[in-house]
């Protein structure tokens, strides 16, 4: 098959890029693989570093002129290429993929449209997507699921597939391998501490500031024994000021975007995700689950899809400090606890976050719809 892989993101991608590299990375040996995104992505770079993928810088967003120099790019692109699947992960690319193919018949490509978040789409942009842009939506999670059953996707051909992680490369650190990542970490001095940490991102939905104001709000003893570890985007100056409203400047260390998240994972002991909203399954979630760390997560999205409660986590009300302060106090009162729970998380990861189903899962979607189009099977089987 002939794929092609779109995201509007700039720069980090987030989430997005996790997914789209995962998927580029074990298909292109089996499949021509290209991958249209921003020439300033972090996603163009990594895929422009795999052997035998293809990239195109490619802008969704932008001024209408701009707009329709891509789309006219684009729209050659596929002419040339006849790509059999063209998998969006985005409202911005998926427009712009819909506009390129009008009028191909049966030269048209599949359109696969990945839902990562859980907003409502209900707008009119997402119903002419809906109805003139889509073959097949993959939903990330069950709660994804659910809500697209209510917006103007409801009936397409929805499907659950959920995230994967590589749990190889995602995996429990040897104790010399966590002590060497806390000293490359962490100011001199909070080696000895309780690391609690997050790979989810500052965006301000991820709640991470929460995390912040529960460790202040304990007893001064019990503080004294624990240091927050961000990774992500430098927070802005209205969050950082926070920080130091809430007296936590020397407790917080911020790790910056990281190029390789293993040492992150090998310096933690506990890992947090406090979503407000927005959240689906969550990729930072499962790859500390699958380096072997408990994880406290809030009632939002698909958060509570991967964690059980008080098995290889926690689970907490969205927005309620009180109630994260509740989990850090029990887990500072009997620490012992977190090596039995993160060997629980790592099971749960080895069972339910196979990057190979999520993979394979995926294929059979793309498949399908190439099994539906005889002028296709014609060219490429």
């Amino acid at each position: 098959m002939k794929i092609l892989y779109t995201n509007f993101h700039q720069g980090d991608g987030g989430g997005h890029t996790t997914y789209v590299m995962s998927l580029a990375r074990i298909l292109c040996h089996k499949s021509q693989v290209t991958v249209a995104a921003p020439a300033s992505s972090r996603l163009l770079a990594e895929a422009g570093a795999l052997p035998g993928v293809r990239t195109i810088p490619l802008e969704f967003k932008g001024r209408p002129l701009e707009q329709l120099r891509a789309l006219r790019r684009l729209r050659a692109l596929l002419r040339d290429e006849q790509f059999d699947v063209v998998h969006v992960n985005g409202s911005a690319d998926h427009r712009l993929c819909m506009l390129a193919t009008m009028g191909m018949g049966a030269r048209r490509p599949f359109i696969v449209y990945t839902q990562h978040t859980d907003r409502s789409a209900t707008s009119l942009g997402a119903r002419v997507r809906a109805k003139w842009g889509t073959n097949r939506v993959i939903c990330v999670c069950s709660h994804t699921f659910r809500r697209m059953k209510q917006s103007v996707f409801r009936n397409e051909d929805l499907r659950v597939v959920h995230n994967g992680v590589d749990t190889e490369k995602c995996r429990p650190a040897t104790r010399g391998q966590a002590a060497l990542a806390r000293d490359s970490l962490l100011p001199e001095g909070m080696q000895g501490r309780l690391v609690i940490g997050s790979n989810a991102g500052t965006a301000v939905y991820k709640n991470w500031l929460d995390m912040v104001a529960a460790v202040a709000q304990l007893p001064a003893q019990q503080r004294r024994q624990v240091v927050i570890l961000i990774a992500g985007k430098l927070p802005d100056a209205e969050q950082m000021q926070r920080v130091a409203e809430l007296g936590m400047s020397d407790q917080v260390v911020f790790t910056g975007l990281l190029g390789d998240v293993r040492p992150f994972l090998s310096a933690l002991d506990v890992g947090f995700v406090l979503s407000s909203k927005l959240e689906t399954i969550s990729f930072a979630c499962r790859e500390m689950m699958a380096a072997g760390k408990p994880v406290i997560v809030s009632e939002v999205g698909g958060l509570t899809e991967n964690v059980t409660d008080g098995r290889d986590g926690w689970v907490v009300p969205p927005a309620s400090v009180d109630s994260v302060v509740q989990a850090l106090s029990k887990i500072l009162a009997n620490p012992d606890v977190l090596g039995r729970m993160g060997e629980e998380a790592r099971s749960t990861a080895l069972k339910e976050f196979s990057l190979a189903a999520f993979v394979g899962k995926t294929e059979s979607v793309y498949r399908e719809g190439h099994a539906q189009q005889p002028y296709r099977l014609r060219l490429t089987s």
